[in-house]
């Protein structure tokens, strides 16, 4: 065997030898593929008891909370909403339901969620576009809000759900539509009274 075939035997043995570790990795346990949910704005939910820590809340993983804030550079301001996205994975071996998203009023007023969302064991679900209502100061991207979520089984999932600046790809995402002002309608002034005179009569 020549020099040159003996490099390109060796190159090809190292190859083959780094597939299985390559296939390990990416179809491992807790690899992304084997999963249903990929964690990415929420990164919350982390429970940690000092030994263990494990993804998740009595069977609960949001893998998606996000509010869309302003675009970059803007503000959507005290008093007006922003949409809440939500993607939630059920791994208990029941189905459950979000029934319901509160805040605890020092961020927001109120969270509005059109309808329950329903949570099939092991699947990821999608709830419709909710929205955080009467914002209690403005928002410009990069705030947290604290919200519980309520399920029928699971109870209530407290978490931190960060804001995200309308930009790169939450560009297309549609904003929350805001409250239109009130005209202000000033009374108009009223007529100065025209001056009568009234002519003496001549003696």
């Amino acid at each position: 065997m020549t020099s040159t075939s003996h490099r390109r035997a060796i190159a090809v043995a190292a190859v083959l030898a780094s597939i299985p570790a390559l296939a390990a990795c990416g179809a491992g346990v807790d690899a992304n593929t084997n999963r249903a949910y990929a964690p990415t704005e929420a990164g919350v939910l982390i429970q940690d008891d000092g030994s263990t820590r494990s993804y998740g809340e009595n069977g609960i993983m949001i893998s998606q909370a996000f509010i869309l804030g302003p675009d970059s550079g803007g503000q959507i301001a005290a008093g007006g909403s922003a949409p809440l996205y939500l993607s939630i994975v059920n791994r208990a071996s029941t189905p459950d339901t979000l029934t319901g998203v509160v805040s605890d009023g020092k961020e927001v007023t109120s969270v509005k969620l059109p309808a329950p969302v329903p949570l099939a064991s092991d699947q990821l679900a999608k709830a419709p576009q909710a929205t955080v209502d009467g914002l209690k100061t403005p928002l410009l991207g990069g705030e947290s809000v604290r919200l519980t979520f309520q399920f029928t089984n699971a109870g209530d999932v407290t978490m931190w759900v960060p804001v995200i600046a309308r930009s790169r790809e939450y560009a297309t995402l549609p904003p929350a539509p805001q409250p239109v002002p009130t005209p202000v309608t000033s009374a108009s002034p009223s007529a100065t009274p025209t001056p009568v005179t009234t002519e003496t009569p001549q003696t």
